[in-house]
């Protein structure tokens, strides 16, 4: 079962955000014409969208439309990523002074902020994993919740609702407030089972309530223990309605043998692992990434995401999905093609997502990056332009410029003191 995408209230007739041409882009479903961009296959084709799909493909210069167009030459065509391991409710927190706030109005302005930059990098769709209980209760669900509502249009976000506690007689408030949580509609049901006193009656208390609602399973787990990892995977392999993991950076570390045996447990189960090689995240005491190389190669989905995105698990983080891509391929050996796909193809089938490709009756997801190879864009994707649902979304542009050198001039590179070619090579 696909988390449940919010509903798109009726247009207003207003028109979306400029293309990089100048050119307006229409409401969702309005129509659009992507001229120029270039595949990764090294075909040079326009696009042309409506209803929120791709309606065709074709040589450029070949398509022709009575709607805006947006000029993609110097661009690489991408599906868009998604991201599959955010924290909303805690992202951007790093920098206050004092203790984290988790008033109602600032976690929503943390997660609606956070969502925002996340589509900046491209990210269309993102899950975000939300405590609840202690001291919290439901208000910082209801929050995201209320940050999902505003952002629709701009981008999909999903809750998953992280009870601390499941088990006993002090899991017995966490157990009834994940009822309530996915009454008041958070999608998927997770938390952490390392940090119950009983981590398997955690995850069976978890497993149930998602076969009670329909609902997909996001546990946040180290994977320290293969015993109790094994035991997940066995009790995930009959929800249909799909089980991720992550970040497992423990699971690195453990034996050979004993990482494959329980890496094969995960396979068979058909459990999604979703890592964090941009850093940790609340929740997990172990910081690492878990051994992709091995999960791959026994079958197991792997999907990345990039965990926390300026709290104080990770003051730095970025939360971007092409970095988190650059990662796996610089620190990882992945070829750039399962590199990008580990934050795109893959991490939407993690999310219940339909899958995107650049042909027609496919959604219209798409990232359009200066560039023209897949691996240079991982390398230097600062310009960035975002479709989600058939409309232009976000712009980046970056310029470059140098100072006015012989060696600049040789170059023709674009030098400070004369007019900036900034639809030229100037953009990286």
């Amino acid at each position: 079962m696909a988390d449940s995408p919010p509903q798109q209230p009726p247009s207003s007739g207003s028109a979306g955000p400029s293309g990089p041409s100048g050119d307006d882009t229409g409401p969702d479903g309005s129509g659009l014409l992507l001229c120029g961009a270039r595949l990764t296959d090294g075909r040079t084709v326009d696009v042309r969208l409506g209803g929120g799909r791709i309606e065709a493909v074709g040589t450029a210069g070949s398509l022709t439309a009575s709607v805006p167009r947006v000029d993609l030459s110097g661009h690489l065509l991408l599906p868009a990523p998604v991201e599959p391991h955010a924290h909303g409710d805690t992202a951007l927190s790093a920098d206050g002074e004092g203790p984290v706030s988790y008033a109602g109005d600032e976690v929503q302005r943390r997660a609606t902020e956070a969502s925002l930059l996340q589509l900046g990098h491209g990210a269309t769709s993102l899950r975000s994993h939300v405590r609840i209980g202690d001291m919290e209760g439901l208000g910082s669900m209801e929050a995201v919740l209320q940050a999902r509502r505003s952002l629709v249009g701009l981008a999909d976000l999903r809750a998953v609702a992280m009870p601390r506690l499941l088990t006993g007689l002090a899991g017995a408030d966490g157990l009834a407030m994940l009822r309530d949580a996915v009454k008041m509609g958070a999608s998927v049901v997770g938390g952490c089972p390392d940090l119950d006193p009983d981590p398997t009656g955690y995850v069976e208390a978890v497993l149930e309530v998602a076969a009670e609602h329909g609902c997909p399973v996001d546990l946040h787990t180290d994977g320290a223990d293969p015993a109790r990892l094994g035991r997940l995977a066995a009790a995930a392999g009959g929800l249909h309605t799909g089980v991720a993991v992550g970040p497992l950076g423990a699971l690195a570390r453990l034996p050979a043998e004993a990482a494959r045996r329980v890496v094969d447990r995960l396979a068979a189960a058909g459990v999604t692992a979703v890592c964090l090689p941009q850093g940790g995240c609340a929740g997990v005491d172990v910081r690492g990434v878990a051994p992709v190389r091995l999960l791959r190669a026994a079958g197991v989905r792997v999907a990345a995401g990039s965990g926390a995105l300026r709290d104080v698990s990770n003051p730095v983080g970025r939360g971007d999905p092409l970095e988190a891509a650059y990662l796996l391929a610089s620190q990882y050996g992945m070829r750039a093609e399962d590199a990008y796909a580990a934050v795109s193809s893959s991490a939407r089938t993690a999310l219940g997502l339909p899958e995107v490709r650049v042909e027609a009756g496919f959604p219209a997801e798409l990232l359009a990056v200066r560039g023209d190879r897949l691996a240079g864009a991982l390398s230097l994707a600062y310009s960035r332009i975002v479709v989600h649902r058939g409309r232009v979304v976000a712009r980046t542009s970056a310029v470059r410029e140098y100072c006015d050198s012989a060696v600049a001039v040789a170059l023709d590179l674009p030098r400070q003191g004369r007019a900036a070619k900034y639809g030229g090579g100037g953009q990286a």
